[in-house]
């Protein structure tokens, strides 16, 4: 019997705004005279990660047996890029925890304290290959984060159109988040009824019909694939229910985890002092984000954006037990150790008493536990629900970025403070090495801009005048 074509970008669809992509079935990869050579290509990818406060330079050399440990298990789809400086961010001198994440994926300084210098990386790779816009029913960009040092835009958004702006709305609260991707479900011109509607039923009540066609036997699914779909609609709903704590749709829900006690807006950066945080609450709202960020990009909802974990210069006082594979590391408790409270007391101290003579123990325990949760998002897209027409990963065909804000903890020397920044990329679907710890030299510019070039991208970053040094050795 001759198998039925699902279009790669068949989506579940109900009444308000409710958009769901099914996720990747033997259907839609399976080859025909006609559309053989089509099925087989993996969209066009690009987006930018970032952390706060950096992993100063000497700590960067030790590899994967210092900080960089957790990102050992995905070490050969990246390509750790050290030695990359981002002289060029520090024109205005404001502040290199400003500037260098203003720099970070633009590598540029920036506009005042609500845009950048100009684009960023993600979105000139956008331009190119979507001059007429994403296909119907796609965010058009996606940007989330778990942050909470608020001043000036740049310190937490890593997505910027060509003049400088945001390329949108951050979303901070895993249900805005999920809101954005899948949308909501409108049940009556009653705002206040919509709202508490909007808690008793799932998203997925509305595109109920649908799933029954798919799920029956006129499918033109397969058992394994029908089989795929239920499971990935339980997973929605598992999400769902995370985010919005709806009550259990039954015994066989998964348990609710209890209301999130993370700040947000004004209370999330009283003043500039910084607040208190366990490391498991941190980590609870981070890896939720981070769940629903990477369901996005699997149901081809998003394919173009940037996550936060951590702003620059993040003011936190942690606490809490850190375990990385089973073992006990550190216990945080920066407050007492610094024997400070305020912004004194905060972690953020621990960069700038960075002495690469000493131990820095409290510092190589928050900086490898910021690797541990970048860690876990990549994975997620690596797993078997990441797996893209061609045989890889999402992680593999995607031009994901990894960034942060400054390459040294010290102020009295801003220039270094942005000199051998932390820089890791992944394959791009075969366009970027992979699998080694290269060491540049070189400046953000000529790599983004080298980066850019393997996209086949139109337009690149900085001045039109200035010389452009290509930086080859990263390309595969």
């Amino acid at each position: 019997m001759t198998s039925r074509k699902v279009s790669r970008r068949t989506v579940l669809k109900g009444v308000g705004s409710v958009v769901i992509g099914l996720p990747m079935l033997e259907e839609m990869v399976a080859p025909t005279s006609a559309h053989a050579a089509s099925t087989t290509e993996a969209p066009i990818r690009a987006f930018n990660v970032f952390f706060g406060l950096g992993i100063p330079a000497p700590l960067q050399s030790e590899g994967f047996d210092g900080v960089l440990e957790p990102l050992k298990p995905l070490s050969e789809k990246l390509l750790i890029m050290r030695n990359v400086d981002q002289v060029r961010c520090d024109q205005s001198g404001i502040n290199a925890h400003f500037d260098g994440a203003s720099g970070a994926f633009t590598a540029t300084p920036p506009n005042g304290e609500a845009k950048a210098g100009g684009a960023s990386i993600d979105q000139l790779v956008r331009a190119t290959h979507y001059q007429q816009g994403l296909p119907k029913g796609m965010v058009p960009s996606l940007v989330a984060g778990t942050f909470f040092r608020r001043s000036r835009v740049s310190r937490y958004v890593h997505s910027y159109n060509e003049d400088g702006t945001v390329a949108a709305t951050i979303q901070e609260k895993p249900r805005d988040l999920f809101e954005r991707v899948f949308g909501t479900i409108s049940i009556s011109d009653d705002t206040k009824d919509v709202a508490r509607m909007r808690l008793k039923r799932s998203v997925l009540d509305s595109v109920v019909d649908q799933y029954k066609f798919y799920s029956s036997q006129n499918s033109p699914l397969s058992a394994a694939s029908r089989t795929r779909v239920k499971d990935h609609l339980d997973r929605i709903r598992e999400y769902e229910q995370r985010a919005y704590e709806l009550e259990a749709i039954s015994q066989d829900a998964p348990p609710l985890p209890p209301r999130s006690e993370v700040a947000h807006g004004g209370k999330a950066d009283p003043g500039g002092e910084g607040i208190d945080m366990t490391l498991d609450a941190l980590t609870k709202e981070w890896r939720l984000l981070a769940d629903l960020y990477a369901l996005s990009i699997q149901c081809d909802r998003a394919r173009f954006g940037a996550i936060t974990f951590l702003a620059a210069g993040e003011r936190l006082r942690m606490t809490g037990d850190y375990t990385y594979d089973g073992e006990h590391r550190y216990t945080f408790n920066d407050a007492n150790q610094l024997n400070a409270s305020g912004s004194a007391g905060c972690s953020h101290e621990w960069w700038h008493k960075f002495d690469e003579k000493k131990k820095n123990e409290q510092l190589r325990a928050h900086a490898h536990m910021k690797m541990r949760e970048i860690a876990y998002f990549l994975q997620r897209l690596d797993d078997e629900d990441s797996m893209d027409a061609n045989g890889k990963s999402i992680l593999e065909n995607s031009m994901i970025t990894i960034s942060t804000e400054s390459g040294d903890g010290r102020h009295n020397n801003v220039k270094r403070e942005l000199s051998g920044v932390f820089h890791a990329i992944t394959g791009a679907n075969g366009r970027f090495k992979t699998g080694e710890i290269m060491d540049v030299g070189a400046e953000g510019i000529d790599v983004y801009n080298s980066m850019l070039d393997a996209m086949g991208t139109q337009k690149h970053l900085g001045p039109v005048k200035r010389e452009r040094l290509a930086v080859d050795k990263i390309r595969a």
